[in-house]
């Protein structure tokens, strides 16, 4: 009964579901849409369906990679899953990637290419983790904010948006109404983190009441 499985096959899927993990763990602990057990898996997977394709073509004849070709097509839909498009911006393309490596470190294993499994692996938390924090130190990283105004100004919306565009900031869904404590404005806007700063200090001197927060 248990003729197909050996210790090589059971230690290469081991491996697939270890390597997924770590990059699954990173995932995770940031919080992003495909998190620990979703990488695990398509490493896993990926490994599972290379082992299965190379041993298919072994006991019956066949192409090797017929099985296995099909598994970055597959992953393509899965990655366009987790991109969410609204508000103006794109969400999860990093996710997207880092789905498609993830399966390639899993067709590694399956292949019997370990080494180079685990060096893949290695480089790709290298790229999430250590570039994260350097884009996100330097302010590379550009992420979506909702910046709300409160004034009884109703000059504040023009001038508010000369400022905008002075900083060619790209601005979306402006949003202006009357309130209890006064004339809101709102507008969503894709910053790094020197322009969130510059924009703030900018409209203070507005003399207005503002708020910021991810959208």
């Amino acid at each position: 009964m248990l003729h197909d499985l050996n210790s090589y096959i059971v230690a290469r899927l081991l491996l697939a579901g270890f390597l997924g993990g770590l990059v699954g763990l990173e995932r995770e602990l940031r919080h992003k849409p495909a998190g620990l057990r979703t990488n695990m898996l398509i490493c896993f997977g990926a490994a599972l369906f290379t082992i299965i394709s190379y041993e298919m073509a072994g006991n019956v004849g066949g192409d090797h990679t017929r099985i296995a070709a099909q598994i970055i097509p597959g992953i393509g839909f899965i990655g366009a899953g987790v991109v969410i498009r609204g508000r103006g911006g794109v969400v999860g393309i990093t996710s997207a990637a880092t789905i498609f490596v993830i399966a390639s470190v899993g067709m590694a294993v399956g292949a019997g290419m370990l080494m180079t499994a685990v060096f893949a692996t290695l480089l790709l938390l290298v790229a999430l983790v250590f570039l994260g924090v350097a884009e996100e130190r330097f302010g590379f990283h550009v992420r979506m904010m909702n910046f709300r105004l409160i004034t009884e100004d109703e000059t504040v919306l023009p001038r508010t948006r000369q400022i905008v565009e002075d900083a060619r900031i790209q601005a979306h869904r402006w949003h202006t109404h009357r309130g209890e404590e006064g004339m809101v404005v709102e507008f969503d806007a894709d910053v790094t983190y020197p322009q969130e700063r510059d924009l703030m200090t900018k409209l203070a001197a507005l003399k207005v009441r503002s708020d910021i927060r991810p959208v």
